[in-house]
């Protein structure tokens, strides 16, 4: 697979893989943890070199999966992980910390769980207004400096926030949502990004699953799954959605691609220094998604794509409104 740069020395995949549902947010798993590592092997195997993962999925769960699953590979694999929150005795988030102590012990904790002398890429998982970012990227800085951490990175941060982080300690990629269906970033963080040569890394590129056209107005989510709470999956928003899902099947019809393909093809047509991470725990939405980077766009392609979105309104907020408080944008 073709390899991307992510900041100043960090090269990556172009198609990542997200693993937090592999662990929460949509519901039951119907697959074992032995599947799982099977699936995350399988990707190794396609080329993705690039894992994403987190301390708050599970919690705590999700990076001990990623790191057995990959420890045969290590040093041929890129981990991301993040910080930023804070835990009871019970194990359960109780709200945002990224105080320099607290990223410290973050970090061993995380570094323990996935079984790794050094976190390739470590991300404040959300902006804490409570501590100065340059405080937060000065205790990554010491991380850097202890060999414990290789690259900075932060998440749903505002392009403010990234400069001052930036300048003082040199920030790697930002991860952030961006998909055909949520294109925020492109107002500041995008154009700031490009001028001090930061990698970006979206998170959701197909839509919580919306884009692959998996999803219609018949679909149902459990209570436990993120997106019966999220108000653009709402039944009556979710028909009027759909009408981007239409377009895209047209397009990427024609270009003998699925919709999800088309839609992570835009993305990696949009920069190099762009790399997606989609999620899945399935063996054949990864071979689809890993598709997508062989799927080449041309300039008549994407001004189509474009022209096809900017037909359609979409319909609801991208959080429930306690989630969307949490980001920097």
């Amino acid at each position: 697979m073709e390899q991307r740069g992510l900041g100043d020395g960090l090269t990556v995949s172009a198609v990542g893989l997200g693993c937090m549902g592999m662990s929460q947010s949509y519901g039951p798993n119907p697959g074992s943890r032995d599947e799982m590592i099977a699936v995350i092997r399988a990707a190794v195997d396609r080329g993705v070199t690039f894992f994403d993962t987190a301390e708050v999925y599970g919690p705590f769960t999700n990076e001990e999966l990623v790191g057995e699953a990959l420890a045969p590979v290590r040093d041929r694999v890129v981990i991301a992980t993040k910080f930023g929150y804070e835990f009871d005795t019970q194990g359960e988030r109780v709200g945002l910390s990224s105080r320099p102590e607290h990223v410290h012990q973050a970090a061993e904790g995380s570094l323990r769980r996935l079984g790794v002398e050094a976190i390739d890429l470590y991300y404040q998982h959300r902006v804490d207004p409570n501590v100065p970012i340059e405080e937060v990227a000065g205790a990554v800085k010491e991380l850097i400096r202890q060999g414990k951490v290789r690259h900075f990175g932060m998440s749903e941060a505002a392009a403010a926030t990234i400069r001052r982080a930036h300048g003082v300690q040199p920030v790697a990629a930002v991860q952030s949502e961006y998909s055909l269906w949520w294109r925020r970033p492109e107002e500041e963080v995008l154009p700031a990004l490009q001028e001090l040569g930061i990698g970006f890394v979206p998170y959701s590129p197909l839509g919580k699953g919306f884009l692959t056209g998996a999803i219609d107005e018949s679909s149902s989510f459990e209570a436990s799954d993120i997106r019966s709470s999220i108000p653009r999956f709402d039944a009556n928003k979710r028909a009027s959605n759909l009408a981007l899902v239409a377009l895209l099947r047209r397009i990427a019809e024609r270009k003998g691609a699925t919709p999800g393909q088309l839609a992570l093809a835009w993305l990696l047509a949009k920069a190099p220094w762009i790399v997606p991470i989609p999620g899945t725990r399935r063996l054949d939405r990864l071979e689809e998604n890993v598709g997508a980077s062989e799927l080449e766009l041309n300039t008549e392609d994407l001004a189509e794509i474009n022209a096809a979105a900017e037909d359609v309104k979409i319909e609801g907020a991208r959080y429930p409104e306690h989630l969307e408080r949490m980001t920097n944008l």
